[in-house]
């Protein structure tokens, strides 16, 4: 019921954000199919020798009461930033043949005399010095013997430490000072080197048991200095603090000199009763609840509590023990089950031997698709070159039972991999009188129905009644332990079919699987499962591809945190934008392996921009199809518009699938969202307007025209459904069914359509290359009338543009009377680059240059700032170009750089990439005149419709002389064009009166512009 619990809350969710899974048939991993499918993969590895006891240190969580794999340590957030007491421990050198040379005088010596000589060890966990067996140094290192003084006691002292060290401890200004003079207040504290040595001699050298509290387990040779490679100067004494006990290369480094343990902390981390002075506290603050750690400060007396490290350190100093005591920061292990801090800890565990596969496991992920590539090669194919053995013990209740029985003695073990095995194992229990009946009695062995195996519960406790017999006739029990959960997890693929016991083919079909999607953090965690088990039982991969999804963050990229109060509520975001628009948003905003910057103004603008211009775009089409009955018949005879945007929607077709099979989906979206906006809503649609509107009627002799758009645009809205239904997939499935109305692809919808293949011959490149040059062509003339405050309705007298080559010219050619009548300019003037009157600046690019070019990017960007206008004109024509910079020759991009043009007196000038255009801004009379006649036709217009009057009214129209001159110029230069846009049957000396107290219809003042007003009548004729 715990675990089932929220699982309708997930399928609801799981059905709102549109992430289609099998609801119906979900595997759930404590079922007993499912369980008998892991049995069977502990078993093979068993049988191949992969599956073993040890007793070994590992991380081990007391808050959970279970040991942890070295995966589960390693997901993101386990290691934290604390803030722990360190200290300097001083270990009393015991004076026999061995260490005499470090009592021996010496030449140099000189202050107090023989106090002791003290070998120096730092720990960041003073908690674990009572268990302290040994001292381990490095061989190679150099060490140094120092007479001064103890910080604390103020006692002469003879210490040891590593050369590399002693700035850490000591300070240079007080080095060989005056002994007599020291004044015992802790600071200056004089000190002089007596002895230099290698690590090597220290080796044998014993010392004093630091704190006796007890005497060493199961013998060995305790408290001596061993050496290890190990040990390093980065930091500490060059001494490391060796308790096998509670760290894995002590305990590896005790082995190899027989040193003995010490383990005087429990499996909950309190200190055993030996401990006297701090028996049955944590060893950890951290595991105390507040009430407990308030109880324990009453204890001592004190309003905070004191932690045993804390406690332990004040009773060093107080002994003279201690050289150094301090804070430290530091990240420290905590359990990802409870936040708690973990400890090393000797356990008797069952490992997965992943160590004996690890050359395959490296060779094969090699096979693998990793997106990103750094994933596979990096985090995680570092991860498999440092590989350990996984520990698969846990001691928990609830969880998959290890199915391993053993004697008492564990001189005989038996792995079962099988319901059948487990039944066949008890009917020899029950005949040798081991047990007195099979509990499992109901299920029937051959019957592989849900209803038989859920008469049975392999979980404990009642599989740890089942005792089975061995080959010698004694008993067995079952080991305790369950399994880690992370391998319940990478047992999927075979345990969803209940393989090998049903389904083969089911899963040799599906098996491995096409791709996997889950966060970065999964390298040690379910990416790494899956690939473990699949190599080490199938020895092939369990993926082909793996999607390794980034992190979402806050909007200024901070991670998000309830502490911080910048999360946000994914359900909170459903209800408001919608599951489409929030995915449509965090694909094509960054790779899905790439750290998101979420920001809610994002979905917004994907609204507004991509789903609204959508959404128009087929409002617009279903309002005249419905109007002109279209039904997807007739006849239809392709514009070049036509064909130009069906070469579009191939190429995105081309584009899009491409990107999805490269599972660059980001890419996808974006050439998606790139088409509808730029190239249907705002170009073709815009274009072809009176295409729709005009009255030919579809069935007619000139219908065929309409027909064609109606099927264009009809096709790009269904194909453009089609390539955003993984995106989008409500939305994209609407618009779907909606185009499809009242036909079997309107009923089935989208997501059971076919994948739409692009058709190579209808791509036609060379027109695609027009249009996008007329598009930028006209976005930028639109952005420099926008710029010098001119509107589109002004029309100017040129518009002069440089080209690069012939083809460019052709081109320009081809297209010069769509521009002009798109941007309202009455000239296109094409210009060769020696006739071009711009002057082009250029400026390096440093991130790419930096990027591609290394140490050579100053020298290169020097050459580049040296270009004369014939170099930048080539750079532009070619696209590239070689140059020689400090004897190398190195290949310079157009997009290594940036260039611009200069306005010029009169014109004004925008550049994208290697096409410019210069616009004369110069207003004549003439031109203002047209501008003013067009803003008036408009307004006029903008009025009909306001009025209620339909398309084809004609209409009265009188306009009020207002005094301004260029005003009454352009009415009456113009009258003939107002008369005629605006349907108006008045007479053209009849336009423009004095007053219009006698004008038919309502009088409405109209603004022109910011400074130019007049008042018009207008009426229907015939009222």
């Amino acid at each position: 019921k715990a675990v089932m619990r929220y699982t309708d809350v997930w399928n609801d969710l799981t059905k709102r954000i549109g992430f289609w899974l099998d609801l119906e048939h979900p595997y759930v991993t404590y079922h007993t199919k499912y369980i008998e499918s892991v049995w069977y993969l502990l078993k093979k590895l068993y049988d191949d020798d992969l599956l073993y006891k040890g007793y070994t240190i590992q991380p081990y969580s007391p808050a959970a009461g279970t040991g942890l794999s070295s995966h589960e340590l390693n997901q993101p957030g386990t290691y934290k930033p604390v803030k722990d007491t360190s200290a300097v421990a001083l270990f009393k050198v015991i004076r026999d043949q061995n260490s005499e040379w470090l009592f021996s005088p010496s030449p140099r010596e000189k202050g107090p005399g023989d106090e002791g000589v003290f070998i120096m060890a730092w720990t960041t966990t003073p908690w674990t010095l009572p268990s302290n067996t040994a001292l381990t140094v490095g061989p190679k290192l150099e060490y140094v013997r120092v007479k001064t003084f103890n910080p604390y006691t103020h006692a002469p002292q003879t210490v040891v430490l590593a050369k590399a060290r002693l700035n850490a401890y000591f300070k240079e200004e007080t080095k060989d000072a005056s002994f007599d003079d020291y004044k015992k207040d802790g600071k200056n504290i004089p000190w002089t080197i007596v002895g230099e040595f290698l690590g090597h001699q220290l080796e044998g050298v014993r010392y004093e048991q630091l704190l006796p509290y007890a005497e060493p387990e199961g013998g060995g040779d305790a408290f001596k200095v061993i050496g290890g490679d190990f040990v390093t100067t980065e930091d500490g004494t060059g001494v490391v603090h060796t308790a096998p006990s509670f760290g894995a290369d002590d305990q590896r480094v005790a082995r190899q000199h027989n040193i003995g343990s010490l383990t005087l902390v429990d499996l909950r981390g309190r200190f055993k009763p030996e401990v006297t002075d701090f028996a049955g506290e944590y060893v950890k603050a951290e595991y105390y609840t507040a009430e407990e750690l308030a109880a324990e400060a009453k204890k001592q007396g004190r309003d905070k509590y004191l932690s045993v490290d804390e406690r332990i350190a004040i009773k060093l100093k107080t002994e003279g023990r201690a050289f150094k005591v301090e804070k430290y920061e530091h990240n420290y292990p905590h359990c990802w089950r409870t936040d708690k801090p973990v400890l090393y800890y000797p356990l008797d565990s069952w490992f997965v031997r992943v160590t004996a596969k690890k050359d395959r496991l490296i060779a094969l992920n090699k096979t693998i698709t990793w997106k990103p590539e750094s994933t596979g090669t990096g985090r995680f194919g570092n991860w498999l070159e440092n590989l350990q053995d996984w520990n698969l013990s846990r001691s928990r209740y609830w969880g998959i039972p290890l199915p391993i029985w053993r004697t008492e003695d564990g001189g005989e073990e038996l792995c079962i991999g099988s319901l059948k095995q487990l039944k066949e194992e008890i009917a020899r229990a029950v005949k040798a009188g081991v047990m007195k009946e099979d509990p499992y009695a109901s299920f029937q062995v051959d019957d592989l129905s849900d209803a038989n195996y859920d008469r049975v519960d392999i979980h404990r406790p009642f599989v740890d009644h089942i005792v089975l017999v061995s080959p010698s006739g004694k008993p067995m029990k079952r080991e305790t332990d369950l399994i880690d959960v992370w391998f319940d997890s990478g047992a999927m693929p075979y345990a969803q079919w209940h393989y090998p016991f049903e389904n083969e083919a089911t899963f040799k079909e599906k098996f491995p699987a096409a791709f996997i999607a889950e966060g970065v953090d999964q390298t040690r965690g379910w990416f790494y499962t899956l690939h473990a088990i699949s190599t080490l039982v199938f020895d092939q991969v369990a993926y082909k591809t793996v999607v390794s999804n980034g992190l979402v963050l806050d909007k200024v990229g901070q991670k998000m945190s309830k502490r911080l109060g910048n999360a946000v509520d994914p359900f909170t975001t459903l209800d408001q934008y919608g599951a489409d628009a929030v995915r449509w948003y965090m694909i094509s905003n960054a790779s899905p392996w790439d750290n998101l910057k979420f920001d809610a103004e994002g979905i917004t603008e994907v609204q507004r921009k991509f789903f609204r211009a959508l959404f128009n775009t087929y409002n617009f089409f279903a309002l005249y199809a419905n109007i002109d009955g279209y039904d997807g018949k007739g006849e239809a005879t392709l514009t070049e518009s036509d064909r130009w945007v069906l070469s579009r929607l191939n190429s995105v077709m081309k584009v899009a699938d491409t990107n999805y099979g490269d599972y660059e989906p980001t890419i996808a979206a974006r050439t998606i969202q790139d088409f509808v906006v730029e190239d249907l809503s705002n170009w073709y649609v815009r274009l072809n307007r009176r295409r729709f509107w005009k009255g030919d009627a579809l069935g007619s002799a000139r219908g065929g025209d309409k027909n064609a758009a109606y099927q264009t645009l009809h096709r790009c809205l269904e194909v453009v459904a089609m390539l955003s239904a993984p995106i989008a997939p409500f939305f994209s499935d609407r618009l779907y069914r909606d185009l499809h109305a009242g036909t079997p692809s309107g009923t089935e919808g989208v997501h059971l359509s076919d994948w739409p293949k692009h058709d190579e011959r209808a791509i036609d490149l060379e027109l695609e290359q027009r249009t996008s040059l007329a598009q930028k062509l006209t976005s930028l003339v639109l952005s420099i009338r926008k710029k010098e405050g001119h509107r589109v309705r002004q029309p100017l007298q040129k518009m002069m543009v440089p080209v690069t080559d012939a083809a460019m010219r052709t081109r320009l050619d081809a297209i010069r009377d769509l521009v002009l009548s798109e941007v309202n300019v009455k000239e296109l003037v094409i210009l060769d680059a020696s006739e071009s009157k711009l002057t082009k600046k250029i400026k390096p690019d440093f991130k790419k240059l930096g990027a591609r070019m290394g140490k050579l990017m100053k020298s290169v960007a020097n050459a580049v700032n040296a270009f004369d206008q014939a170099q930048i004109a080539e750079l532009e024509a070619k696209g590239s170009m070689k140059l020689m910079v400090d004897g190398q020759e190195v290949e310079l991009l157009r997009e290594d750089v940036e260039i611009t043009a200069e306005n010029v007196p009169g014109l004004s000038v925008a550049s994208d990439g290697a096409l410019t255009v210069a616009l004369d801004i110069t207003l004549t009379d003439a031109l203002i005149q047209e501008g003013i006649a067009r803003e008036l036709v408009s307004r006029i217009q903008t009025l009909r419709k306001e009025s209620g009057l339909e398309v084809t009214d004609r209409i009265e129209l009188r306009i009020q002389r207002n005094g301004d001159p260029a005003f009454e110029r352009a009415v009456k230069a113009h009258a003939p064009h107002i008369l005629a846009e605006t349907l108006a049957l008045t007479a053209v000396d009849q336009l423009m009166v004095a007053d219009l107290s006698g004008a038919p219809g309502t009088v409405h003042q109209v603004e022109l512009d910011e400074r130019l007003t007049c008042a018009l009548a207008l009426a229907k004729q015939g009222i």
